[in-house]
């Protein structure tokens, strides 16, 4: 595949993919005319790769968690590195779930206040 059409299959730039290849994410081989060439799997790898760094992850994290995960053998280090890294995207999705929640109380609050009725702290609605 050549980099554009990685790029669009997997909803990032152009430059993200030459970013990753200076990274060691990712690898591609080169045509006679130096043109790039990624096999089909490099999508799925480049999706995987947004998904670690919106989690977070830098570079050199995703580095070292990459070849572990095409090869499932996980060093005791590397497994211990994994279980605090979702221990911290745990603690991520629960501050984010207390933050929809507020908002959703928000939410609720303004609705009721539009439709003309006093909500209770309880959350019930009535007549103003």
């Amino acid at each position: 595949m050549r980099i554009g059409e990685v790029a669009a299959q997997a909803g990032v730039s152009v430059r993200a993919l030459r970013y990753y290849e200076e990274q060691g994410l990712l690898a591609a081989e080169r045509s006679p005319s130096g043109q790039r060439r990624y096999p089909p799997e490099a999508v799925d790898r480049v999706r995987f790769i947004q998904t670690l760094y919106a989690a977070g992850l830098g570079s050199k994290a995703v580095l070292r968690i990459l070849p572990c995960m095409e090869h499932g053998g996980l060093t005791d280090e590397m497994h211990q590195r994994l279980l605090a890294e979702r221990a911290r995207v745990q603690a991520q999705l629960d501050e984010l779930t207390a933050a929809r929640d507020k908002l959703d109380d928000v939410i609720r609050l303004g609705e009721a206040h539009r439709a003309g009725r006093v909500l209770h702290a309880d959350g019930c609605a009535s007549a103003s």
